[in-house]
Protein backbone atom coordinates (compact mmCIF):
# COMPACT_ATOMS: atom_id res chain seq x y z
CA UNK A 1 0.00 0.00 0.00
CA UNK A 2 2.49 2.12 1.30
CA UNK A 3 4.73 1.85 -2.19
CA UNK A 4 1.17 2.78 -4.35
CA UNK A 5 0.96 6.01 -2.39
CA UNK A 6 4.19 7.06 -3.10
CA UNK A 7 4.13 5.97 -7.15
CA UNK A 8 1.11 7.80 -6.79
CA UNK A 9 2.08 10.83 -5.58
CA UNK A 10 5.23 10.78 -7.76
CA UNK A 11 2.99 10.91 -10.97
CA UNK A 12 1.75 13.93 -9.80
CA UNK A 13 4.36 15.57 -9.04
CA UNK A 14 6.20 14.39 -13.13
CA UNK A 15 2.44 15.73 -14.34
CA UNK A 16 2.88 18.85 -12.10
CA UNK A 17 6.08 19.48 -13.67
CA UNK A 18 5.49 18.80 -17.39
CA UNK A 19 2.97 21.70 -16.69
CA UNK A 20 6.24 23.94 -16.07
CA UNK A 21 8.85 22.43 -18.42
CA UNK A 22 8.54 22.07 -22.04
CA UNK A 23 10.53 19.13 -24.44
CA UNK A 24 13.69 21.32 -24.21
CA UNK A 25 13.48 21.66 -20.50
CA UNK A 26 13.28 25.16 -20.31
CA UNK A 27 10.72 26.44 -17.82
CA UNK A 28 7.82 28.49 -19.34
CA UNK A 29 6.53 30.75 -16.45
CA UNK A 30 8.45 32.20 -13.62
CA UNK A 31 7.66 32.85 -10.01
CA UNK A 32 5.36 35.50 -9.25
CA UNK A 33 7.59 36.84 -7.05
CA UNK A 34 10.41 37.46 -10.27
CA UNK A 35 7.36 38.31 -12.13
CA UNK A 36 6.35 42.11 -13.57
CA UNK A 37 3.23 41.38 -14.37
CA UNK A 38 0.04 43.67 -14.52
CA UNK A 39 -2.77 43.25 -11.72
CA UNK A 40 -5.30 43.45 -14.49
CA UNK A 41 -3.71 39.88 -15.90
CA UNK A 42 -6.16 36.86 -16.19
CA UNK A 43 -5.61 33.96 -13.76
CA UNK A 44 -5.73 31.87 -16.40
CA UNK A 45 -3.39 33.80 -18.53
CA UNK A 46 0.40 32.68 -19.40
CA UNK A 47 3.23 35.24 -19.08
CA UNK A 48 5.52 35.72 -21.70
CA UNK A 49 8.68 36.92 -21.16
CA UNK A 50 10.17 39.93 -22.54
CA UNK A 51 13.34 41.88 -22.51
CA UNK A 52 14.21 45.56 -22.45
CA UNK A 53 17.83 46.88 -22.54
CA UNK A 54 17.77 50.23 -20.98
CA UNK A 55 20.70 52.83 -18.86
CA UNK A 56 18.95 53.07 -15.79
CA UNK A 57 21.31 55.32 -15.17
CA UNK A 58 20.22 58.09 -16.89
CA UNK A 59 16.69 59.64 -17.06
CA UNK A 60 16.57 58.62 -20.21
CA UNK A 61 16.41 54.85 -19.51
CA UNK A 62 14.39 55.63 -16.56
CA UNK A 63 11.90 57.35 -18.29
CA UNK A 64 11.39 54.81 -20.94
CA UNK A 65 11.00 52.26 -18.55
CA UNK A 66 8.35 54.23 -17.68
CA UNK A 67 6.70 54.42 -20.90
CA UNK A 68 6.85 50.53 -21.52
CA UNK A 69 5.15 49.61 -17.97
CA UNK A 70 2.83 52.36 -18.58
CA UNK A 71 1.58 50.86 -22.15
CA UNK A 72 1.62 47.42 -21.06
CA UNK A 73 -0.55 48.11 -17.82
CA UNK A 74 -3.07 50.21 -20.28
CA UNK A 75 -3.05 47.75 -23.04
CA UNK A 76 -4.09 44.91 -19.93
CA UNK A 77 -6.09 47.45 -19.19
CA UNK A 78 -8.25 47.90 -22.00
CA UNK A 79 -8.23 44.60 -23.35
CA UNK A 80 -8.08 41.99 -20.75
CA UNK A 81 -7.41 38.22 -21.79
CA UNK A 82 -9.90 35.94 -22.38
CA UNK A 83 -9.47 32.27 -21.74
CA UNK A 84 -5.75 31.56 -22.01
CA UNK A 85 -3.97 34.65 -23.23
CA UNK A 86 -1.12 35.79 -22.91
CA UNK A 87 0.60 38.58 -20.46
CA UNK A 88 3.92 40.63 -20.98
CA UNK A 89 6.44 39.64 -18.13
CA UNK A 90 8.92 42.37 -18.57
CA UNK A 91 12.45 42.18 -17.46
CA UNK A 92 14.87 45.26 -17.69
CA UNK A 93 18.85 44.56 -18.24
CA UNK A 94 20.14 47.53 -17.02
CA UNK A 95 23.19 48.24 -19.22
CA UNK A 96 24.90 51.65 -20.63
CA UNK A 97 25.49 52.97 -24.41
CA UNK A 98 28.17 50.89 -25.18
CA UNK A 99 28.21 48.26 -27.48
CA UNK A 100 29.63 44.82 -25.38
CA UNK A 101 27.74 45.93 -22.31
CA UNK A 102 24.12 45.79 -24.49
CA UNK A 103 25.51 42.91 -26.12
CA UNK A 104 26.23 40.48 -23.05
CA UNK A 105 22.87 42.13 -21.26
CA UNK A 106 21.10 40.91 -24.52
CA UNK A 107 22.69 37.69 -24.16
CA UNK A 108 22.20 37.06 -20.38
CA UNK A 109 18.42 37.84 -21.25
CA UNK A 110 18.25 34.89 -23.65
CA UNK A 111 20.49 32.67 -21.78
CA UNK A 112 19.09 33.14 -18.35
CA UNK A 113 15.53 34.60 -18.82
CA UNK A 114 14.58 33.31 -22.06
CA UNK A 115 12.94 36.16 -23.45
CA UNK A 116 10.83 35.80 -26.69
CA UNK A 117 11.46 39.32 -27.12
CA UNK A 118 14.01 42.01 -26.59
CA UNK A 119 12.63 45.83 -26.74
CA UNK A 120 16.34 48.12 -27.29
CA UNK A 121 18.99 48.43 -28.11
CA UNK A 122 19.43 52.16 -28.00
CA UNK A 123 22.31 53.34 -29.94
CA UNK A 124 22.65 52.44 -34.04
CA UNK A 125 25.91 50.69 -33.10
CA UNK A 126 24.28 48.44 -29.86
CA UNK A 127 21.76 47.26 -32.79
CA UNK A 128 24.38 46.53 -35.12
CA UNK A 129 25.64 44.29 -32.18
CA UNK A 130 22.18 42.30 -31.18
CA UNK A 131 20.38 42.03 -34.27
CA UNK A 132 22.54 39.56 -35.65
CA UNK A 133 22.18 37.74 -31.86
CA UNK A 134 18.20 38.25 -32.98
CA UNK A 135 18.74 36.63 -36.41
CA UNK A 136 20.10 33.79 -34.70
CA UNK A 137 17.90 32.94 -31.59
CA UNK A 138 14.53 33.72 -33.69
CA UNK A 139 13.87 35.93 -31.59
CA UNK A 140 12.64 39.48 -32.58
CA UNK A 141 14.33 42.52 -31.73
CA UNK A 142 13.22 46.30 -31.73
CA UNK A 143 13.99 49.33 -31.42
CA UNK A 144 12.58 53.02 -30.96
CA UNK A 145 15.98 54.66 -30.48
CA UNK A 146 18.40 53.54 -32.86
CA UNK A 147 18.21 56.51 -36.25
CA UNK A 148 21.14 55.15 -37.98
CA UNK A 149 19.72 55.03 -41.95
CA UNK A 150 22.56 51.93 -42.72
CA UNK A 151 19.92 50.03 -40.59
CA UNK A 152 17.61 47.87 -42.62
CA UNK A 153 14.57 46.17 -41.32
CA UNK A 154 14.00 44.56 -44.85
CA UNK A 155 17.49 42.80 -44.67
CA UNK A 156 17.10 41.40 -41.04
CA UNK A 157 13.48 39.14 -40.40
CA UNK A 158 13.98 39.92 -36.44
CA UNK A 159 14.37 43.61 -36.29
CA UNK A 160 11.98 46.07 -36.00
CA UNK A 161 12.54 49.85 -36.07
CA UNK A 162 9.50 52.09 -34.76
CA UNK A 163 12.02 54.78 -34.60
CA UNK A 164 12.25 57.26 -37.65
CA UNK A 165 15.62 56.75 -39.76
CA UNK A 166 17.74 59.73 -39.67
CA UNK A 167 17.68 60.03 -43.76
CA UNK A 168 13.45 60.67 -43.72
CA UNK A 169 13.98 64.03 -42.49
CA UNK A 170 16.14 64.86 -45.48
CA UNK A 171 13.26 65.67 -47.77
CA UNK A 172 12.03 68.95 -45.08
CA UNK A 173 15.48 70.26 -44.61
CA UNK A 174 15.91 69.90 -48.40
CA UNK A 175 12.62 71.78 -48.60
CA UNK A 176 13.75 74.83 -46.30
CA UNK A 177 16.53 75.59 -48.40
CA UNK A 178 15.01 75.46 -51.58
CA UNK A 179 11.92 77.57 -50.04
CA UNK A 180 13.96 80.51 -49.33
CA UNK A 181 16.32 79.97 -52.43
CA UNK A 182 19.87 79.31 -50.27
CA UNK A 183 22.06 78.37 -52.99
CA UNK A 184 25.37 77.49 -50.96
CA UNK A 185 24.55 75.20 -47.37
CA UNK A 186 27.57 74.43 -44.50
CA UNK A 187 26.74 71.43 -43.06
CA UNK A 188 27.52 70.96 -39.15
CA UNK A 189 27.62 67.30 -37.52
CA UNK A 190 29.50 65.67 -35.25
CA UNK A 191 32.39 62.91 -36.42
CA UNK A 192 30.74 59.66 -35.67
CA UNK A 193 28.66 56.93 -37.15
CA UNK A 194 25.44 59.12 -35.98
CA UNK A 195 26.90 62.06 -37.00
CA UNK A 196 28.09 60.95 -41.07
CA UNK A 197 24.76 58.40 -41.61
CA UNK A 198 22.53 61.17 -42.81
CA UNK A 199 25.35 62.81 -44.62
CA UNK A 200 24.90 61.70 -48.22
CA UNK A 201 21.57 61.41 -48.29
CA UNK A 202 21.76 65.08 -47.18
CA UNK A 203 24.20 65.83 -50.51
CA UNK A 204 22.28 64.32 -52.67
CA UNK A 205 19.02 66.10 -51.33
CA UNK A 206 20.55 69.39 -51.51
CA UNK A 207 22.20 68.84 -55.02
CA UNK A 208 18.66 68.46 -56.24
CA UNK A 209 17.66 71.22 -54.41
CA UNK A 210 20.36 73.26 -56.84
CA UNK A 211 21.99 73.63 -53.80
CA UNK A 212 25.74 73.70 -53.06
CA UNK A 213 28.05 72.62 -49.92
CA UNK A 214 31.42 74.58 -50.36
CA UNK A 215 32.47 73.06 -46.47
CA UNK A 216 32.13 70.46 -43.63
CA UNK A 217 32.04 71.62 -40.51
CA UNK A 218 32.70 68.39 -38.78
CA UNK A 219 32.61 68.54 -34.79
CA UNK A 220 34.54 66.19 -32.77
CA UNK A 221 32.25 63.69 -30.68
CA UNK A 222 34.02 64.63 -27.69
CA UNK A 223 35.13 67.90 -28.81
CA UNK A 224 36.13 70.73 -25.84
CA UNK A 225 34.89 74.18 -25.99
CA UNK A 226 37.96 75.37 -27.88
CA UNK A 227 37.89 73.20 -31.31
CA UNK A 228 34.35 74.23 -31.92
CA UNK A 229 35.76 77.84 -31.85
CA UNK A 230 38.24 76.62 -34.21
CA UNK A 231 35.47 75.59 -36.14
CA UNK A 232 32.98 78.54 -35.92
CA UNK A 233 36.13 81.01 -36.54
CA UNK A 234 36.41 79.23 -39.98
CA UNK A 235 32.27 79.62 -40.53
CA UNK A 236 32.76 83.13 -39.79
CA UNK A 237 35.47 83.99 -42.15
CA UNK A 238 33.32 81.97 -45.12
CA UNK A 239 30.61 83.48 -47.49
CA UNK A 240 28.02 81.25 -46.55
CA UNK A 241 25.27 81.50 -43.75
CA UNK A 242 23.18 78.82 -43.92
CA UNK A 243 24.09 75.66 -41.45
CA UNK A 244 22.39 72.47 -41.21
CA UNK A 245 23.31 71.08 -37.57
CA UNK A 246 23.14 67.22 -37.23
CA UNK A 247 24.62 66.59 -33.68
CA UNK A 248 23.39 64.80 -30.59
CA UNK A 249 21.77 67.49 -28.74
CA UNK A 250 23.92 67.92 -25.82
CA UNK A 251 27.36 69.00 -28.04
CA UNK A 252 24.56 70.90 -30.10
CA UNK A 253 23.78 72.64 -27.07
CA UNK A 254 27.43 73.92 -26.50
CA UNK A 255 27.59 74.63 -30.20
CA UNK A 256 25.00 76.88 -29.76
CA UNK A 257 26.32 78.92 -26.95
CA UNK A 258 29.46 79.46 -28.01
CA UNK A 259 28.19 80.53 -31.66
CA UNK A 260 25.72 83.40 -29.69
CA UNK A 261 29.02 84.37 -27.99
CA UNK A 262 30.50 84.86 -31.51
CA UNK A 263 28.31 86.71 -32.49
CA UNK A 264 26.81 84.03 -35.42
CA UNK A 265 23.04 83.94 -33.52
CA UNK A 266 22.73 86.70 -35.36
CA UNK A 267 21.21 89.28 -38.68
CA UNK A 268 21.96 87.84 -41.56
CA UNK A 269 22.40 83.57 -40.66
CA UNK A 270 20.41 81.17 -40.69
CA UNK A 271 20.49 77.80 -38.38
CA UNK A 272 18.96 74.59 -39.03
CA UNK A 273 18.43 71.46 -36.85
CA UNK A 274 18.11 68.23 -37.63
CA UNK A 275 15.40 66.26 -35.10
CA UNK A 276 18.57 64.89 -33.14
CA UNK A 277 17.95 68.47 -31.36
CA UNK A 278 14.04 69.09 -31.96
CA UNK A 279 13.23 65.60 -30.02
CA UNK A 280 15.35 66.71 -27.38
CA UNK A 281 14.39 70.22 -27.01
CA UNK A 282 12.66 69.84 -23.94
CA UNK A 283 15.90 68.95 -22.28
CA UNK A 284 17.50 72.11 -23.33
CA UNK A 285 18.14 74.34 -20.67
CA UNK A 286 17.47 77.78 -20.41
CA UNK A 287 20.61 79.47 -21.62
CA UNK A 288 20.84 77.19 -24.60
CA UNK A 289 17.18 78.18 -25.47
CA UNK A 290 18.32 82.00 -25.39
CA UNK A 291 21.16 81.19 -27.39
CA UNK A 292 19.51 79.62 -30.23
CA UNK A 293 16.85 82.33 -30.88
CA UNK A 294 15.79 82.41 -34.93
CA UNK A 295 16.84 78.96 -35.47
CA UNK A 296 14.52 76.63 -37.82
CA UNK A 297 14.24 72.75 -36.72
CA UNK A 298 12.53 69.75 -38.04
CA UNK A 299 11.31 66.95 -35.88
CA UNK A 300 8.12 64.31 -36.68
CA UNK A 301 5.41 65.43 -36.18
CA UNK A 302 2.78 63.86 -33.30
CA UNK A 303 -0.90 64.18 -34.02
CA UNK A 304 -2.95 65.52 -31.18
CA UNK A 305 -5.48 62.90 -28.95
CA UNK A 306 -7.25 62.51 -25.70
CA UNK A 307 -4.63 60.21 -25.08
CA UNK A 308 -1.41 62.16 -25.81
CA UNK A 309 -3.18 65.27 -23.68
CA UNK A 310 -3.32 62.45 -20.84
CA UNK A 311 -0.01 61.30 -21.07
CA UNK A 312 2.71 63.76 -19.28
CA UNK A 313 0.55 63.60 -16.32
CA UNK A 314 0.81 59.97 -15.83
CA UNK A 315 4.12 59.29 -17.35
CA UNK A 316 5.31 61.19 -14.34
CA UNK A 317 3.10 59.44 -11.83
CA UNK A 318 4.82 56.27 -13.30
CA UNK A 319 8.13 58.02 -12.90
CA UNK A 320 8.19 59.01 -9.49
CA UNK A 321 6.60 55.55 -8.24
CA UNK A 322 9.60 53.40 -9.92
CA UNK A 323 12.02 56.14 -9.00
CA UNK A 324 11.28 57.16 -5.59
CA UNK A 325 13.45 60.81 -4.54
CA UNK A 326 14.79 60.87 -8.13
CA UNK A 327 14.26 64.41 -9.67
CA UNK A 328 11.76 64.84 -11.92
CA UNK A 329 12.16 64.07 -15.82
CA UNK A 330 11.55 66.72 -18.72
CA UNK A 331 8.50 66.24 -20.09
CA UNK A 332 8.19 63.06 -22.71
CA UNK A 333 9.72 63.40 -25.69
CA UNK A 334 8.27 61.19 -29.31
CA UNK A 335 11.06 58.58 -28.26
CA UNK A 336 9.73 58.15 -25.02
CA UNK A 337 5.82 57.88 -27.26
CA UNK A 338 7.38 55.53 -29.83
CA UNK A 339 8.52 53.17 -26.35
CA UNK A 340 4.77 52.77 -25.33
CA UNK A 341 3.52 52.32 -28.99
CA UNK A 342 6.40 49.68 -29.15
CA UNK A 343 5.49 47.71 -26.18
CA UNK A 344 1.62 47.92 -27.05
CA UNK A 345 3.00 46.61 -30.85
CA UNK A 346 4.44 43.53 -28.50
CA UNK A 347 1.29 42.57 -26.65
CA UNK A 348 -0.88 42.50 -29.81
CA UNK A 349 1.58 40.61 -32.00
CA UNK A 350 1.59 38.16 -28.57
CA UNK A 351 -2.06 38.20 -28.56
CA UNK A 352 -2.79 37.19 -32.33
CA UNK A 353 -0.59 34.19 -31.86
CA UNK A 354 -1.41 33.10 -28.86
CA UNK A 355 0.16 30.82 -25.94
CA UNK A 356 3.36 30.53 -27.31
CA UNK A 357 3.88 26.34 -27.12
CA UNK A 358 6.96 25.49 -28.90
CA UNK A 359 9.87 26.81 -26.56
CA UNK A 360 13.75 27.45 -27.28
CA UNK A 361 15.55 24.40 -28.74
CA UNK A 362 19.23 23.92 -28.89
CA UNK A 363 20.75 23.58 -32.72
CA UNK A 364 21.18 19.76 -32.46
CA UNK A 365 24.95 20.01 -34.11
CA UNK A 366 26.33 21.74 -31.43
CA UNK A 367 28.84 20.59 -28.69
CA UNK A 368 27.50 20.88 -25.13
CA UNK A 369 31.58 21.66 -24.04
CA UNK A 370 31.11 24.57 -25.99
CA UNK A 371 28.53 26.45 -23.37
CA UNK A 372 30.66 29.97 -23.10
CA UNK A 373 30.23 30.08 -27.28
CA UNK A 374 27.40 31.99 -29.05
CA UNK A 375 26.45 28.95 -30.58
CA UNK A 376 25.18 27.31 -27.98
CA UNK A 377 22.35 30.03 -27.71
CA UNK A 378 19.12 28.34 -28.08
CA UNK A 379 16.30 28.96 -30.61
CA UNK A 380 13.02 30.03 -30.44
CA UNK A 381 10.72 28.17 -32.15
CA UNK A 382 7.78 30.18 -31.59
CA UNK A 383 10.29 33.45 -32.90
CA UNK A 384 8.66 33.29 -36.67
CA UNK A 385 5.39 33.65 -35.69
CA UNK A 386 6.02 36.15 -33.30
CA UNK A 387 8.11 38.38 -35.32
CA UNK A 388 5.32 37.79 -38.20
CA UNK A 389 2.66 38.48 -35.80
CA UNK A 390 4.35 42.10 -34.86
CA UNK A 391 5.21 43.39 -38.29
CA UNK A 392 1.88 42.64 -39.19
CA UNK A 393 0.09 45.06 -36.39
CA UNK A 394 -1.81 48.28 -37.01
CA UNK A 395 -3.22 50.17 -34.06
CA UNK A 396 -3.75 54.09 -33.50
CA UNK A 397 -0.51 55.00 -31.38
CA UNK A 398 -0.46 57.42 -28.73
CA UNK A 399 2.48 58.91 -31.38
CA UNK A 400 0.29 58.36 -34.35
CA UNK A 401 -0.94 55.77 -36.95
CA UNK A 402 1.34 52.34 -35.77
CA UNK A 403 1.92 50.91 -39.53
CA UNK A 404 4.76 48.98 -40.04
CA UNK A 405 6.58 48.62 -43.65
CA UNK A 406 8.90 45.77 -43.71
CA UNK A 407 9.36 46.26 -40.32
CA UNK A 408 10.32 49.89 -40.49
CA UNK A 409 8.23 53.14 -39.34
CA UNK A 410 7.47 55.03 -42.20
CA UNK A 411 7.30 59.15 -41.90
CA UNK A 412 3.75 60.50 -42.31
CA UNK A 413 4.72 64.31 -41.70
CA UNK A 414 7.29 66.61 -40.16
CA UNK A 415 6.60 69.74 -38.22
CA UNK A 416 8.78 72.42 -39.08
CA UNK A 417 9.60 74.77 -35.68
CA UNK A 418 11.20 78.07 -34.97
CA UNK A 419 12.82 78.94 -31.69
CA UNK A 420 11.36 81.78 -30.06
CA UNK A 421 11.22 83.11 -26.21
CA UNK A 422 11.60 80.47 -23.70
CA UNK A 423 10.43 77.81 -26.24
CA UNK A 424 9.45 77.58 -29.80
CA UNK A 425 6.80 77.70 -32.29
CA UNK A 426 5.34 75.82 -34.83
CA UNK A 427 5.59 77.69 -38.69
CA UNK A 428 4.44 74.71 -40.65
CA UNK A 429 4.43 70.87 -41.40
CA UNK A 430 6.22 68.91 -43.88
CA UNK A 431 4.09 66.41 -45.89
CA UNK A 432 5.29 63.65 -48.09
CA UNK A 433 2.57 64.29 -50.93
CA UNK A 434 2.18 68.66 -50.21
CA UNK A 435 5.76 69.75 -49.19
CA UNK A 436 5.65 72.67 -46.89
CA UNK A 437 2.47 73.55 -45.82
CA UNK A 438 1.01 76.60 -42.91
CA UNK A 439 -1.18 73.61 -41.83
CA UNK A 440 -1.67 70.16 -41.18
CA UNK A 441 -3.39 69.08 -44.02
CA UNK A 442 -4.70 65.85 -45.82
CA UNK A 443 -5.65 67.07 -49.32
CA UNK A 444 -4.67 69.80 -51.53
CA UNK A 445 -5.94 73.03 -50.23
CA UNK A 446 -6.22 76.58 -51.32
CA UNK A 447 -3.03 77.95 -52.48
CA UNK A 448 -2.29 80.45 -49.40
CA UNK A 449 -1.58 77.36 -47.47
CA UNK A 450 1.57 76.13 -49.02
CA UNK A 451 4.61 77.55 -47.88
CA UNK A 452 5.19 78.45 -43.99
CA UNK A 453 4.03 81.03 -41.77
CA UNK A 454 6.18 83.97 -40.43
CA UNK A 455 9.55 83.27 -38.82
CA UNK A 456 11.32 84.91 -36.58
CA UNK A 457 14.86 84.93 -37.66
CA UNK A 458 18.16 85.49 -35.73
CA UNK A 459 18.72 89.15 -35.05
CA UNK A 460 15.16 89.19 -34.46
CA UNK A 461 14.13 90.22 -38.29
CA UNK A 462 11.26 88.76 -40.48
CA UNK A 463 12.81 89.05 -43.13
CA UNK A 464 14.77 85.76 -44.62
CA UNK A 465 18.70 85.92 -44.71
CA UNK A 466 19.59 85.99 -48.14
CA UNK A 467 21.89 83.50 -46.70
CA UNK A 468 25.46 84.54 -47.72
CA UNK A 469 27.89 87.83 -46.60
CA UNK A 470 30.50 89.39 -48.43
CA UNK A 471 33.37 87.22 -46.61
CA UNK A 472 36.19 88.45 -44.85
CA UNK A 473 38.66 86.31 -46.46
CA UNK A 474 38.89 85.27 -50.37
CA UNK A 475 40.14 86.04 -54.07
CA UNK A 476 38.10 88.53 -55.83
CA UNK A 477 36.68 88.86 -59.54
CA UNK A 478 38.44 91.15 -61.54
CA UNK A 479 36.27 93.39 -63.69
CA UNK A 480 37.83 94.99 -66.25
CA UNK A 481 36.42 99.08 -67.47
CA UNK A 482 37.58 100.70 -70.26
CA UNK A 483 38.82 104.21 -69.53
CA UNK A 484 37.46 106.81 -71.86
CA UNK A 485 39.43 109.93 -72.55
CA UNK A 486 36.04 112.34 -71.89
CA UNK A 487 33.36 111.99 -69.18
CA UNK A 488 30.75 108.93 -70.25
CA UNK A 489 28.02 108.37 -68.79
CA UNK A 490 27.52 104.85 -69.35
CA UNK A 491 30.82 103.87 -67.84
CA UNK A 492 33.29 106.64 -66.27
CA UNK A 493 36.71 106.64 -64.71
CA UNK A 494 38.32 108.47 -62.12
CA UNK A 495 41.06 108.70 -60.57
CA UNK A 496 40.71 109.74 -56.75
CA UNK A 497 43.75 111.70 -55.86
CA UNK A 498 43.38 111.30 -52.13
CA UNK A 499 42.93 107.53 -52.02
CA UNK A 500 45.04 106.99 -55.09
CA UNK A 501 42.71 104.95 -56.36
CA UNK A 502 39.61 104.69 -58.95
CA UNK A 503 36.30 105.65 -58.75
CA UNK A 504 34.33 103.83 -61.44
CA UNK A 505 30.66 105.11 -62.02
CA UNK A 506 28.09 105.01 -64.67
CA UNK A 507 24.61 103.29 -66.21
CA UNK A 508 26.64 100.42 -67.03
CA UNK A 509 28.06 99.91 -63.55
CA UNK A 510 24.53 100.54 -62.49
CA UNK A 511 23.30 97.57 -63.88
CA UNK A 512 26.04 95.05 -63.15
CA UNK A 513 25.94 96.24 -59.66
CA UNK A 514 22.33 95.80 -59.25
CA UNK A 515 22.66 92.17 -60.94
CA UNK A 516 25.59 91.30 -58.95
CA UNK A 517 22.75 92.25 -55.66
CA UNK A 518 20.26 89.75 -56.79
CA UNK A 519 22.68 86.91 -56.78
CA UNK A 520 22.11 83.78 -53.86
CA UNK A 521 25.89 83.81 -53.48
CA UNK A 522 28.66 86.12 -52.60
CA UNK A 523 30.84 87.13 -55.01
CA UNK A 524 33.38 89.75 -54.19
CA UNK A 525 34.89 91.63 -57.08
CA UNK A 526 37.08 94.83 -58.16
CA UNK A 527 36.88 96.90 -61.40
CA UNK A 528 40.58 97.51 -63.23
CA UNK A 529 40.76 100.38 -65.10
CA UNK A 530 42.10 99.44 -68.46
CA UNK A 531 42.95 102.06 -71.11
CA UNK A 532 41.98 102.38 -74.76
CA UNK A 533 44.37 101.53 -77.33
CA UNK A 534 42.33 103.28 -80.04
CA UNK A 535 42.92 106.75 -78.32
CA UNK A 536 46.23 105.97 -76.40
CA UNK A 537 48.09 105.11 -79.52
CA UNK A 538 51.96 104.77 -77.68
CA UNK A 539 50.20 101.54 -76.08
CA UNK A 540 49.85 98.23 -77.94
CA UNK A 541 47.18 96.64 -75.83
CA UNK A 542 44.00 95.68 -77.81
CA UNK A 543 40.83 94.40 -76.62
CA UNK A 544 41.14 90.70 -78.21
CA UNK A 545 44.68 90.47 -76.47
CA UNK A 546 43.02 91.79 -72.89
CA UNK A 547 39.92 88.72 -73.44
CA UNK A 548 42.96 86.21 -74.92
CA UNK A 549 44.84 87.21 -71.47
CA UNK A 550 42.30 86.49 -69.58
CA UNK A 551 41.18 82.99 -70.99
CA UNK A 552 45.11 82.13 -70.19
CA UNK A 553 44.21 83.39 -66.53
CA UNK A 554 47.28 85.45 -67.13
CA UNK A 555 47.45 88.64 -64.27
CA UNK A 556 47.68 91.61 -66.23
CA UNK A 557 47.42 93.84 -63.89
CA UNK A 558 50.62 95.44 -63.10
CA UNK A 559 51.05 96.00 -66.68
CA UNK A 560 47.44 97.45 -66.95
CA UNK A 561 48.24 100.04 -63.52
CA UNK A 562 51.40 101.22 -65.70
CA UNK A 563 49.14 101.94 -68.67
CA UNK A 564 47.09 103.87 -65.83
CA UNK A 565 49.84 105.61 -65.37
CA UNK A 566 50.66 106.57 -68.48
CA UNK A 567 46.99 108.22 -69.01
CA UNK A 568 46.77 110.20 -65.90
Amino acid sequence: MGANIIISVLVLLCSWLLLFVGHDHQPRLLLLGRAQRPDTAAPSSVVVRVGALLDLGSAGGRASRAAISLALEDFYASQPAAGSGTTVELHVADCKDDEITAASAAIDLLKDVKVQAIIGPKTSMQARFIIGIGNKTNVPILSYTATSPYLSANQSKYFVRTALDDASQVPPIASLIQYFNWRQVVLIYEDSDFGRGIIPYLVDALQDADAHIPYRSIISSVPTDDQIKVELNKLKTMQTRVFVVHMSSDIAARLFVLAHDAEMIADGYAWIVTDSVGNMFSTIDHNTVNSMQGVLGVRPYVPQSDKLLNFPVRFLSRYRQQNPGAPDPANPNVFHLWAYDIAWAVATGLRKVGPLTQGFKLPSSQNSNNSNDLSMLAVSQDGPGLIDAIRATRFQGISGEFVLVYGQRQASAFEIFNVIGNSYQGVGFWIPKFGLSKKFITSFGPSDTVGLNTVIWPGGSAQPPRGWEWPVAGKKLKIAVPVKPAPNPFVDVKKNLVTGKFDVTGYCIDIFEAVMQEMPYAVAYEYVPVVDPNIVTNLTISYSEICYQVSLKVSREIFIYQMLNLWF
